[in-house]
Formats: C-alpha cells, sequence, structure tokens
C-alpha cells in the first residue's frame, strides 16, 4: 500500500507518466470533457472535491513549470485567481480566453473532474521536469 502522496491510483499513475511539457487540466463540474481525452471523476456533490483541495494535492506530487486559466477567472473567480496567484507564485501563470481554454483542453492527458461549483475554476498544469 502506498505510504503517502495522491492514494488515487489513475492520478498517480498520470503523473508518474508525464514528461516535460504534458499537460493535465483540473476542471470544476461544468467544463466539457473533449472526446478522446481521459477522464478522472471525483466529484461526489456540488463543491466536493473542491477544486482547491485537488489541485493542493496534485502540485505537491507533480513539478509544474507553467499553469493556464482562463481569462474569465481575473472578473467571474476573484478567489479563485487569488488562490491560483498563491498557490502557483513560482511558475509561469498564462490566462486565455475561455473558448481558447476548452481548445488547449483537448491536448491534456487527462482531465480531473471535481465537484467545484464556481465559475472558471479550471487550470492547465504543464509539467517541468525534476533536474538536480
Amino acid at each position: 500500500m502506498k505510504k503517502n502522496g495522491i492514494l488515487n491510483s489513475h492520478i498517480a499513475k498520470v503523473l508518474a507518466d508525464l514528461g516535460h511539457t504534458d499537460t493535465i487540466v483540473i476542471a470544476d463540474v461544468g467544463l466539457p470533457i473533449p472526446p478522446g481525452v481521459p477522464k478522472i471523476d471525483l466529484a461526489l456533490r456540488l463543491g466536493q472535491p473542491s477544486f482547491s483541495e485537488v489541485v493542493d494535492a496534485v502540485a505537491e506530487d507533480m513539478v509544474i513549470e507553467k499553469v493556464t486559466i482562463a481569462e474569465e477567472m481575473k472578473t467571474d473567480n476573484k478567489a479563485g485567481l487569488a488562490y491560483i496567484q498563491k498557490q502557483f507564485q513560482d511558475c509561469e501563470l498564462e490566462a486565455c480566453s475561455h473558448e481558447q481554454f476548452k481548445a488547449l483542453t483537448r491536448n491534456a492527458k487527462v482531465i480531473i473532474r471535481t465537484g467545484e461549483a464556481k465559475p472558471y475554476a479550471n487550470c492547465i498544469l504543464q509539467a517541468g521536469v525534476n533536474f538536480g
């Protein structure tokens, strides 16, 4: 049995298989999942688990060099934006339109669906490398 870190076997495998610049998506309950992109659905009820709970767990196990959010988060989910800025203060942060964001999700290795029910509570995490 695994002692610490992410216990969800599907998420643990995805993270172990990531290479430099590969991406994963942490999504709210409403983000559409593009055909062909695997989904790991963690949603239990509205709000559970939260976006931040899942992002925190993934960020502990993943080398992240870049985070992409929807531009709309800046006006429609200021608390979410503040959380992202604090959690990823040492990473490149990129914003694009929500339509562009949805197009980028087509290239993700996986979309992890949370129970979050706040607008634009989504991010794309780009893998870095753990050298040195």
